[in-house]
């Protein structure tokens, strides 16, 4: 149970950490949406949240569903995956499911959507 602890709060400290490594700058992110290599984004937020507004092409696959879901059973593993939530923590749990999916570039949006949308960046809604 303590190794579980320790490896969850390592995933948090690394989701609110930033780098070049683990996060993607906004501008970044934007100038991929408006070209064609597009990466897989995944929101990882509730419902609600995802519903009221979220990074256009982003697919929705809720924190506690990643260990779970088939949404990149078709994906190659070496493709990007760009995760997010509101804040970090949901989105560190999310890549430790990823990275034990397989998938090796899982990077976070810097300032995940809370920065995203004080940016007045493009966001889709439901």
């Amino acid at each position: 149970m303590r190794v579980l602890f320790l490896c969850l709060l390592s995933l948090l400290i690394l989701a609110c950490s930033t780098s070049s490594e683990t996060h993607i700058k906004q501008s970044e992110l934007l100038t991929l949406l408006q070209s064609e290599q597009v990466p897989i984004i995944i929101d990882v937020r509730s419902n609600r949240e995802f519903n009221a507004g979220h990074i256009p092409h982003a697919q929705h696959v809720p924190f506690w569903q990643s260990f779970t879901s088939d949404a990149l059973d078709n994906k190659e593993k070496q493709e990007q995956v760009i995760l997010y939530c509101e804040h970090g923590p949901r989105a560190g749990i999310a890549k430790l499911a990823y990275t034990l999916a397989g998938f090796k570039k899982i990077r976070y949006v810097q300032g995940h959507m809370t920065s995203w949308r004080k940016a007045g960046l493009p966001m889709e809604t439901q």
